[in-house]
């Protein structure tokens, strides 16, 4: 709009200039020939015209039979010819000043949508070749890694040599004979304890069932309103928990290819989910601000109060006791039979902005190794951090940073603890809020050597 006025403006002045200079110059010509019947549009004539730079190839110069025969014509044919000359040369100008008003907006709008095809090309190119990992699972055996992203693929991973070794590849939307798929955004994954099932949950609403050793489908559940955002396996069952941004979580068991019921009672989309063995899971309620314990034989729920924004991610660290991060920064450990976080470390991955309007760093994902003490957090804060949690889970204590560029949509340590795995994204898992473009989309395997003990005495 700023460049069409800008033209607009300049235009005005040339023409309201030549115009209004036109008519006052065919005013006093008429008015020393005598000839008062003229109208004011027929005065633009033809010696005064040509003295202009604009229209002097417009009207020729005349010659002098061309002026004996001009007096030869009556008034009124005169003033005919002369109006028509008028509005032919009133024509070309507008027609050249529109031409050079259209080339201006072409110039503009051609910057513009080459700084737009710049900034989509670029986008584009990153997205091309992979994008952001969103999720991930370890098998039981520790053999391989399953990774999901938002590009709708399933990847099995070889932990040993890093390669691939399967692609369950998207799957078109509406596409008949393709392969079983996803065809949107896979948020989520859980493995069973004993390796057999592999569940993914994707934004349509869908959790898709496979095999985890050969990667073929088996069923797809629908039940869900909106995305689902967390699986996780009762352990030592094929009994699976759901949860979604519809605000439920659903019981499955998935060998008898059944749905079992629904729970409701968080407040707003849920953004994670986790189980052991015994039959109740953890989930994280996003914006409604509570951490939930769902106890399923009973069909209640324990509420849970610690966070100030929204609890993104949560995980059990024992039967007893479990951790959760936040976007306002921080990351709680919980004990099941409180409810209030036992430890809230704020800031947990430091702060970020300008002097003044410093914001934490969102924590976007944790981990436990299970029976221990030891926590995991990721953000996007080029570090992974690995905490100790203190006596009584009581609180946490920094153990060391693990410099890692980009989002860490996802954490999981190896059953053994001898290695933890990040997914790596440029983007968070859930959202475009920015991009970290110096960041590689990837599954990072972070080994993990134990200190060896001091010997007790009399060994």
């Amino acid at each position: 709009m700023s460049a069409t006025g800008a033209v607009r403006k300049r235009g005005k002045p040339a023409s309201g200039a030549g115009a209004g200079a036109g008519a006052g110059k065919l005013r006093r010509k008429g008015d020393s020939s005598g000839d008062k019947g003229k109208s004011k549009g027929g005065g633009k004539m033809n010696e005064e015209i040509s003295s202009d730079s604009e229209t002097e190839s417009l009207v020729p110069r005349r010659n002098e039979e061309e002026e004996v025969e001009e007096l030869e014509e009556t008034a009124q044919e005169k003033k005919l010819r002369l109006a028509k000359l008028y509005l032919e040369q009133l024509k070309q100008q507008e027609e050249e000043k529109a031409e050079a008003r259209e080339f201006e907006e072409d110039q503009v709008a051609g910057r513009l949508k080459e700084d737009v095809l710049e900034q989509r090309g670029r986008l584009q190119k990153s997205v091309a070749k992979e994008l952001s990992i969103t999720c991930l699972v370890i098998t039981p055996d520790d053999l391989a890694i399953f990774s999901a992203a938002k590009d709708c693929t399933i990847i099995k991973w070889s932990v040993e040599s890093g390669r691939k070794l399967h692609v369950i590849p998207r799957a078109k939307k509406g596409a008949e004979g393709q392969p079983s798929g996803h065809s949107s955004h896979v948020l989520c994954m859980a493995i069973s304890s004993d390796g057999k099932y592999l569940a993914s949950g994707d934004r349509s609403k869908l959790i898709l069932i496979w095999e985890a050793q050969s990667c073929q489908h088996l069923y797809t559940f629908t039940g869900h309103r909106d995305a689902v955002s967390g699986l996780a396996f009762r352990r030592g069952t094929h009994q699976l928990y759901s949860t979604s941004h519809d605000r439920s979580v659903k019981v499955w068991n998935v060998a008898e290819n059944s749905y079992v019921e629904t729970l409701f009672g968080h407040q707003d989309a849920v953004a994670a989910l986790d189980a052991l063995s015994r039959e109740c899971c953890v989930t994280a309620g996003g914006r409604d601000g509570t951490v939930r314990v769902w106890k399923i034989p009973e069909e209640s729920q324990l509420v849970f109060y610690g966070h100030q924004g929204s609890i993104d991610s949560i995980q059990l660290i024992n039967e007893e006791h479990m951790v959760s991060g936040a976007d306002d920064g921080s990351v709680a450990l919980w004990g099941l039979s409180k409810k209030r976080p036992l430890a809230l470390q704020r800031e947990a991955h430091g702060l970020r902005g300008e002097l003044g309007l410093e914001q934490p760093f969102w924590v976007s994902s944790v981990a436990a190794l299970l029976n221990t003490d030891l926590v995991a957090t990721g953000s996007h804060s080029n570090s992974v951090r690995l905490w100790q949690c203190g006596e009584g889970f009581r609180q946490l204590d920094l153990l060391c940073d693990i410099p890692l560029v980009g989002f860490i949509n996802s954490l999981k340590f190896s059953s053994a603890g001898d290695f933890l795995v990040a997914g790596v994204g440029q983007e968070h898992r859930l959202g475009r809020w920015w991009r970290i473009k110096e960041a590689r989309n990837s599954v990072c395997i972070i080994p993990l050597h134990r200190a060896p003990r001091p010997p007790t005495a009399g060994s």
